[in-house]
């Protein structure tokens, strides 16, 4: 038996440099547009300027603790819906009638935006964490319910009811045959909601007030101190890339043995 191919390096190294070549001439371009007076500095700095508040602020505990503040409440408020989402799509997805139940109530619910929760979680939790943690864990909650009710909805019956007929308990036909169908799903929706909760925590830091970068920028911009607000702006589209490939690695890694996963290395 041959092992799969692996995808074409060349390629792949090509693709890269392309990225960095678009990811350079956007740096390009923002360095010379307000130099060159197509805008006005007051409101797009030149990049090298950006460059130098984005140092100024890393030397800056305050920095620090923001950024840590932030990836707590993203962190935190992901592994909650993580786990709420996960127990509740296999009960809800493995029986029937509870499916047919909560089918309205989730399609009513799932589509209410986060934000329009803000209002609520100033009046529950004020200005700390716990806000930024409600909004966070309702739009990750969705993303990953929604994606563990289709995996349980795959799992092919004939492989349930052949897990029955040979005895298999409870315990046993989740985890032999309705999670290892369901995980890349779990994963899907992992990744799509860990995207989801960093805009939400950046986003109620920047609208309630709560700890993390999002306030920061609202200071910054309040302050008139434009250079440090792309600054920070900057440091939360790193870490929405971060958090993307480090979201695809781990599901390459622990997907290894699925079609789906083994299918993207193949030539």
């Amino acid at each position: 038996m041959t092992s799969p191919r692996r995808g074409n390096p060349a390629r792949s190294g090509s693709t890269a440099l392309l990225g960095v070549a678009g990811l350079a001439g956007l740096l390009l371009v923002i360095e010379l547009a307000p130099r060159l007076g197509l805008v006005d500095e007051r409101f797009l700095p030149p990049a090298s300027r950006i460059a130098a508040a984005l140092a100024e602020e890393a030397g800056t505990p305050a920095f620090w603790t923001a950024l840590t503040d932030t990836l707590l409440a993203w962190s935190v408020g992901l592994a909650i819906a993580v786990g709420a989402a996960v127990l509740a799509g296999i009960v809800i997805g493995s029986i029937p009638v509870l499916r047919s139940l909560t089918a309205s109530t989730i399609e009513f619910l799932r589509p209410i935006p986060s934000v329009a929760l803000i209002p609520l979680a100033v009046l529950m939790y004020g200005t700390e964490l716990g806000s930024t943690l409600l909004l966070v864990c309702y739009a990750a909650f969705w993303q990953i319910l929604v994606q563990v009710l289709y995996g349980v909805a795959d799992v092919d019956p004939v492989a349930f009811e052949t897990a029955r007929s040979f005895r298999f308990s409870a315990w046993g036909r989740i985890r032999h045959v309705l999670w290892p169908t369901a995980l890349p799903y779990v994963f899907t929706g992992v990744r799509l909601a860990a995207s989801v909760a960093l805009v939400l925590a950046i986003t109620a830091e920047l609208v309630i007030g709560s700890p993390g970068l999002g306030k920061e920028i609202a200071v910054a911009q309040a302050s008139e101190a434009v250079p440090t607000m792309y600054a920070l702006i900057v440091v939360t589209g790193v870490l929405g890339v971060i958090i993307n490939l480090l979201a695809r690695t781990g599901e390459r890694r622990l997907l290894a043995w699925h079609q789906s996963v083994r299918g993207e290395v193949t030539a």
